[in-house]
C-alpha cells in the first residue's frame, strides 16, 4: 500500500491491506493480531470508518514493514506475512551472479539506486 501520509483514514487502511480493524485487533479472514489502542488516532467524526490509524504505530505492533520514499514524499506499507515472514528492512543481502556474457556482477555495485528485482523459477 503506497500513501501520501503516516495517518490515514480507517477506510483507507482496511481498503489498501485487506485487514479490518475490530475490537479483538487488526483481522483478515480467521486470523486476528491483538492492538493496543494506540494505533488508532480518534477523529471529531461519529463515524468510525472516519477513524484515522497511525501506520507508524500499526507496522509495529503487526510486524509489516513501513519505507518510506524521502524524495517523493510517500510511504509504502509492506504486505503482510501470517508466522513472521515479512521483510524488516528494503536492504537486499550480497549477490554475485554472472551477467548475460559470464562476468560476474554483484548486486552491491548498484547500492544506492533504486533496484527492481524479478525472481523466477520454473518449478
Amino acid at each position: 500500500m503506497i500513501t501520501e501520509s503516516l495517518t490515514i483514514s480507517r477506510r483507507a487502511f482496511e481498503e489498501g491491506t485487506g485487514w479490518l480493524l475490530k475490537p479483538e485487533g487488526a483481522c483478515k479472514g480467521d486470523v486476528c493480531i491483538p492492538l493496543s489502542d494506540q494505533p488508532m488516532v480518534a477523529s471529531s467524526d461519529s463515524d468510525s470508518n472516519n477513524d484515522l490509524v497511525d501506520l507508524v504505530g500499526i507496522a509495529e505492533q503487526m510486524g509489516l514493514p513501513l519505507v518510506a520514499d524521502d524524495k517523493n514524499g510517500v510511504w509504502a506499507l509492506g504486505p503482510d506475512s501470517v508466522g513472521s515472514r515479512t521483510l524488516v528492512t528494503a536492504e537486499a543481502p550480497e549477490l554475485t551472479l554472472p551477467d548475460l556474457d559470464g562476468n560476474l556482477f554483484s548486486l552491491s555495485s548498484l547500492r544506492g539506486q533504486k533496484v527492481l528485482m524479478v525472481a523466477w523459477s520454473p518449478y
